[in-house]
């Protein structure tokens, strides 16, 4: 199983893209701006988004797939997520006002996108491995997604703060090879990042105590400008743990 990062920022800017995985070339865990360097072709052979939360850095390239897939495509691309982020796409983004429903284009009975539940602690089986989600603590309800095969298992924490359910999910995993983990914030900007429940270098390192197991860390969702601080920060705060800062375009392997 490969994974692409095709956007890892926390904002947009030269050279950043917002968040999107892509496993293999047909499974997206999250859509920000990151989809937009995909080709058309590589948009049509999409078939399944994991959606961590309904916030726009994470889900704007839904709008625009759909968009660039109608008359291209005569299958649905299939977006999963708990209720509450569904509820929020169907009402707030993909209601014609902000963007046509293409839950009904071109029609009721083929549409461009399907909606499809996700519950936390439910494993969903696809091609060779498992995704199953789990909670974490965001200002809006969010997830997170555990990706398993016969290889190892990787999470990825989506946007989170400080959280008892981020560690009890992970710590009962069996094992935990790789965990990619947010970062908005540095350590000076604490209490933005408490009140916007993101994580900077020095909780971030405070926290992982509570994790049993000992992952590669991959650090995410740095904002625009206060990457070169964050990296500096994190060499103190995660002194000792074997971590990388993610990178548009990187790929990691499972």
């Amino acid at each position: 199983m490969h994974i692409t990062v095709l956007g890892c920022s926390g904002g947009v800017g030269p050279g950043l893209r917002t968040t999107s995985l892509l496993i293999n070339d047909d499974v997206l865990i999250d859509a920000g701006t990151g989809t937009g360097d995909l080709s058309l072709a590589q948009m049509c052979r999409i078939t399944d988004a994991f959606i961590t939360h309904s916030h726009l850095d994470h889900v704007c390239g839904l709008a625009f797939m759909a968009d660039n897939r109608l008359g291209l495509i005569d299958r649905s691309l299939r977006v999963h997520a708990i209720p509450e982020t569904l509820n929020a796409l169907r009402e707030h983004l993909f209601n014609w006002t902000l963007w046509p429903d293409f839950s009904r284009l071109p029609d009721e009975k083929n549409p461009l996108l399907t909606w499809h539940e996700v519950r936390a602690g439910e494993a969903i089986h696809a091609d060779g491995y498992t995704l199953t989600a789990f909670k974490v603590l965001h200002t809006v309800p969010a997830v997170g997604y555990v990706l398993e095969n016969r290889d190892g298992i990787l999470a990825f924490s989506g946007d989170t703060g400080a959280c008892d359910e981020l560690w009890s999910a992970l710590n009962a995993l069996p094992r935990l090879d790789r965990l990619i983990i947010e970062v908005a914030f540095a350590n000076e900007d604490e209490r933005l990042a408490q009140d916007s429940r993101h994580f900077t270098p020095r909780r971030l390192g405070q926290e992982l105590q509570h994790l049993k197991h000992r992952p590669q860390l991959y650090l995410t969702h740095h904002k625009p400008g206060c990457e070169a601080i964050i990296e500096a920060e994190c060499r103190t705060a995660l002194a000792g743990r074997d971590y990388r800062h993610l990178h548009r375009g990187d790929v990691l392997s499972l």
